[in-house]
């Protein structure tokens, strides 16, 4: 994860990110909610036994969206780490791989290769991460809703680099009473060992949307369905993640909890218990929620 030094409202995002909204108050009282937001965050993770690892953004270059790193960085079983071209030229910047592996170096983790797709900037191609894609990691499956930010066939080379099986669909939501494709898988799909949950109503074509469905449940996951409305709240944008031991968990903020039912949130419950943050700021702002603000450790210790 990694603690903001200037998170705002970031215009170059918010083309195509129609989660975002702007706010009225201050520069450095925004920055201060964020910072708050994320440090208790990382406390309430840790207090359940999560190993979280925490990089300090730096002032300069000046990156308003450092939080979300998953879109930029993600971590291999296999010792590989793969490096993604964004869609925001501000966002490019936060690329820091040096200062991440030294920092996982320190913690015992081992990398050997590292994939890097950024070349695909300069022809305007863009693949952001975790955002874009969702790893089903135990199955080999990678699901990816097509977008300004997800291309076709850059997802398929990524398939293929890393041995997955892909899963292509395009998913939308109603923007001024327009279907527009939305910008990360991650915020209508979240793929857990036992679940997914999953706003099956965003994918408009019938065949694309039974074929998600129907992966998913061969993979011997429980559909738990949402609405779009609670999609926009960012129940979608979740992630299971690992305690001491062998516990599991799934984070959510406290905005996407909110709007579950009851029988959503049981259903969530029969498989691990849910943590929830108050990261109201930072996903208003940023137009990402507790999903994007962490990237996932798969490599292994030495």
């Amino acid at each position: 994860m990694i603690e903001p030094v200037d998170f705002r409202f970031n215009e170059e995002t918010a083309v195509n990110n129609y989660f975002q909204n702007k706010s009225e108050e201050t520069a450095e009282t925004i920055q201060e909610k964020a910072l708050s937001e994320f440090q208790n965050m990382v406390s309430k993770l840790r207090e359940h036994g999560v190993n979280v690892i925490v990089l300090q953004d730096t002032p300069d270059p000046h990156t308003p969206d450092s939080i979300f790193p998953n879109n930029w960085i993600s971590f291999h079983e296999n010792k590989m780490i793969a490096l993604y071209p964004m869609f925001a030229q501000n966002r490019r910047q936060e690329r820091r791989e040096d200062d991440v592996l030294d920092l996982l170096a320190e913690k015992g983790f081992e990398a050997e290769e590292i994939m890097d797709y950024t070349d695909a900037e300069s022809d305007e191609i863009f693949l952001e991460g975790t955002g874009s894609i969702i790893l089903d990691r135990e199955h080999k499956i990678a699901y990816a809703a097509v977008s300004p930010r997800t291309d076709e066939e850059l997802f398929l080379e990524f398939c293929e680099d890393f041995e997955y099986t892909p899963i292509l669909f395009e998913a939308n939501q109603t923007v001024n009473g327009e279907r527009m494709q939305i910008y990360h898988t991650n915020v209508m799909m979240c793929v857990a060992d036992e679940y997914a949950v999953i706003c099956l109503d965003s994918i408009d074509d019938k065949a694309e949307k039974k074929f998600v469905a129907d992966t998913l449940v061969e993979t011997g996951k429980e559909i738990i369905d949402i609405t779009e409305e609670q999609m926009h709240k960012f129940a979608g944008n979740m992630l299971q993640v690992g305690g001491m031991g062998t516990s599991k968990y799934l984070v959510m903020s406290q905005t996407a909890f909110d709007s579950l039912t009851k029988y959503q949130i049981e259903a969530i419950e029969k498989y691990n218990p849910i943590i929830t943050v108050d990261i109201n700021t930072i996903e208003t702002l940023g137009g990402g929620s507790a999903r994007c603000m962490m990237a996932e450790v798969f490599l292994p210790k030495n």
